[in-house]
C-alpha cells in the first residue's frame, strides 16, 4: 500500500484529505507542524508528501528545502490558499514537484497525487530507464538508446522529459514547463520550450516530423503519450 504523509495544521482539511485518500486505497498519516512532519519522514519515508505552505512553526517552503537537503526525492505536492505566481515559483525552487491552490476539486487532487506516485515508481528504481515507443530513455545516465543509436541528453532535456512523463497523457502548458524546468532566472521564452521539444523528438521519435509520443496540444503546450 502506498503511503502518503499530509503535513497540514487545519484539522478539517486533514480529515477531508484522509477520507479521500483512504477511500482510494492509500495509507495516510499526518503531522500538524513542520517539525512533526520532518520527524515522521525520518521515521519512515512516505511515497508522497502533501505539504501546506502555511504551518504554525515554520513555512512549508522551509520544510520542503529541509527535505531536499536530506537528499530525499520523495514527491511533494504543495497546498496553499495563495494564488500568486510568485508563490508557485518559490515552491518549485524549494523543491516542490507540484502545486495545488485551495479550494481544489477532489478529482484534480487525486490526479496530481497519482501522477507524482507514477513518477516515484519509475524514477525510484535503480535503473531509471523508461521505454517510449522504440526508444529507451535513461534519465540516470542522460542517454536515449534507439536501435543501435545512442544519443546524449542535456540537463534541461532530462528535466523536460521527466516532467512530461510524470504527467503522461495529460497536457502540460508551456508556462508550467518554463516554471518547472527553467524557472525565471535564466529568462527563457516559449520558443525555448519549443526548441527543446524538437531536440527530444529527434532523439526519441522514429520520425520527429510526425511524432507519435511527444505531441503538440495546440493552444496549450505538449503531452507525452508513452
Amino acid at each position: 500500500m502506498q503511503r502518503i504523509l499530509v503535513i497540514e495544521d487545519e484539522k478539517e482539511m486533514v480529515r477531508g484529505l484522509r477520507d479521500i485518500l483512504e477511500f482510494e486505497g492509500y495509507e495516510v498519516s499526518s503531522a500538524e507542524t513542520g517539525k512533526e512532519g520532518l520527524e515522521a519522514i525520518a521515521r519512515r519515508e512516505p511515497d508522497c508528501i502533501i505539504l501546506d505552505l502555511m504551518l504554525p512553526d515554520m513555512g512549508g517552503l522551509e520544510v520542503c528545502e529541509l527535505i531536499r537537503a536530506r537528499g530525499l526525492g520523495t514527491p511533494i505536492l504543495m497546498l496553499t490558499a495563495k494564488a500568486q505566481e510568485y508563490d508557485k515559483i518559490r515552491g518549485f525552487k524549494a523543491g516542490a514537484d507540484d502545486y495545488l491552490t485551495k479550494p481544489f476539486a477532489v478529482g484534480e487532487l487525486l490526479a496530481r497525487v497519482m501522477a507524482l506516485l507514477r513518477r516515484r515508481g519509475v524514477y525510484g528504481r535503480d535503473e531509471d530507464v523508461v521505454r517510449i515507443g522504440p526508444s529507451q530513455v535513461d534519465v540516470k545516465h542522460f542517454l536515449v538508446r534507439r536501435g543501435r543509436k545512442e544519443y546524449s541528453l542535456s540537463h534541461y532535456e532530462v528535466e523536460l522529459f521527466k516532467l512530461l512523463y510524470a504527467r503522461a497523457n495529460q497536457p502540460v502548458s508551456r508556462d508550467e514547463i518554463l516554471d518547472r524546468v527553467w524557472g525565471t532566472e535564466s529568462f527563457p521564452t516559449n520558443r525555448t520550450v519549443d526548441n527543446f521539444i524538437v531536440k527530444l523528438r529527434k532523439k526519441i521519435e522514429e520520425d520527429y516530423r510526425n511524432p507519435r509520443h511527444i505531441l503538440t496540444i495546440y493552444g496549450v503546450g505538449y503531452k507525452l503519450s508513452p
